[in-house]
């Protein structure tokens, strides 16, 4: 592939072809799978994204917010989507663009249902999310009679599925609660099954559930940063790809004497003879200040460069003292040879965090 020349995240459609097809591999061929493309997916590109998974046919998509949803709908995509944390201010525009709400409130619930009902709506389809052990959103069983009481009055509305989020499928250390959560889950569908005559879909895995409890798959599986190539263990990452690479440019070398500082605060001082170069990416393109002060570093010509001095908002320095390069040659902040969950390790954060925080400003480069 051509070397970059500004700023940029490659997103290879064939690595995310390879992680949907390996996640799917894992579940059995009745179960549906649920593609998470919410935060632009992960901070890739969600359009270019959702029409590859459309191709490869997963079967339904899930953002957080009905932005996310609309966007998706004006690019073409068919799929089903559902909000998964929808707002009752945005109801109107989920209806027109076919959006599929998570209702997670006897509030939310009923500020739907009167909505659809006034739009004359039939079972317009909408998701019930139950609370088993995460205490974010949810229904639980003290309140559980919320929602057939509000069900069996009303013909606008149907529920598509049933779902819950599992909180720490990935640590062995809390299997017992998982197995709690799964339980739980289990239970409330079961009562949801006794008040309706027919059957919704059912879901609890996320990536790291449909690894260590295939047992659990239910009806559909949902998967997000296992897409994009991540997950939370060693091993399963070896066999995962990652979707995105981002790169940079040299801008310019500086040639410093001992003594010479670099940055704000003066931060970098140089101990001896050394030389710097200037890259056009910074703090409001994702690469936050925590990574300054040697803590992390990028690579360049196949060699490690650590950040130095303070990161600025749109500049990082490096050292290239003992590097060949110069100006205009290509740097590889992560991927390639070096792995997001170690970049994002050096700022004591996680992948999830360090990918969505990529701005939009920097340019997507789609790589079929």
């Amino acid at each position: 592939m051509p070397e970059a020349r500004e700023t940029q995240l490659e997103i290879d459609l064939e690595a995310l072809a390879h992680n949907y097809r390996f996640i799917r591999s894992k579940i059995s061929p009745e179960v549906k799978f649920m593609s998470v493309i919410k935060a632009y997916a992960y901070g890739h590109d969600s359009v270019e994204i959702a029409k590859k998974l459309e191709e490869l046919g997963t079967d339904y998509f899930a953002v957080a917010y009905t932005v996310e949803g609309v966007r998706l709908r004006k690019a073409g995509i068919s799929k089903p989507i559902l909000i998964l944390h929808p707002q009752p201010v945005n109801y109107p525009e989920i209806i027109e663009n076919c959006l599929e709400p998570n209702l997670y409130s006897a509030r939310t619930l009923q500020l739907f249902i009167e909505l659809a009902e006034k739009q004359n709506q039939k079972n317009y389809p909408v998701h019930i999310k139950f609370n088993t052990g995460m205490n974010r959103l949810g229904f639980t069983e003290k309140n559980f009679e919320e929602i057939p009481s509000k069900l069996k009055i009303t013909g606008a509305v149907k529920v598509a599925s049933a779902f819950s989020h599992l909180a720490a499928s990935e640590d062995w250390q809390e299997r017992d609660f998982t197995l709690h959560q799964i339980n739980r889950f289990q239970k409330l569908a079961e009562m949801l099954l006794d008040h309706l005559d027919y059957r919704p879909v059912f879901h609890i895995c996320n990536t790291s559930a449909i690894f260590n409890y295939p047992e659990a798959g239910f009806d559909m599986v949902r998967s997000g940063l296992g897409l994009y190539g991540f997950s939370n263990d060693a091993n399963l990452d070896k066999k995962l790809k990652p979707v995105g690479t981002l790169k940079t440019v040299i801008s310019q070398i500086q040639d410093l004497e001992e003594g010479d500082t670099v940055g704000y605060s003066r931060a970098f001082k140089a101990k001896k003879s050394s030389r710097t170069a200037t890259l056009p990416i910074g703090h409001a393109d994702g690469i936050k200040r925590i990574y300054g002060h040697g803590k992390a570093g990028v690579f360049v010509n196949g060699k490690y460069a650590p950040i130095v001095g303070n990161v600025c908002m749109d500049i990082i320095m490096i050292d290239v003292t003992n590097i060949a390069c110069k100006e205009g040659d290509e740097v590889i902040v992560f991927g390639g040879p070096q792995h997001v969950t170690k970049f994002a390790s050096a700022g004591a954060t996680i992948s999830y965090e360090l990918i969505t925080g990529i701005s939009q400003r920097v340019k997507r480069v789609i790589l079929q």
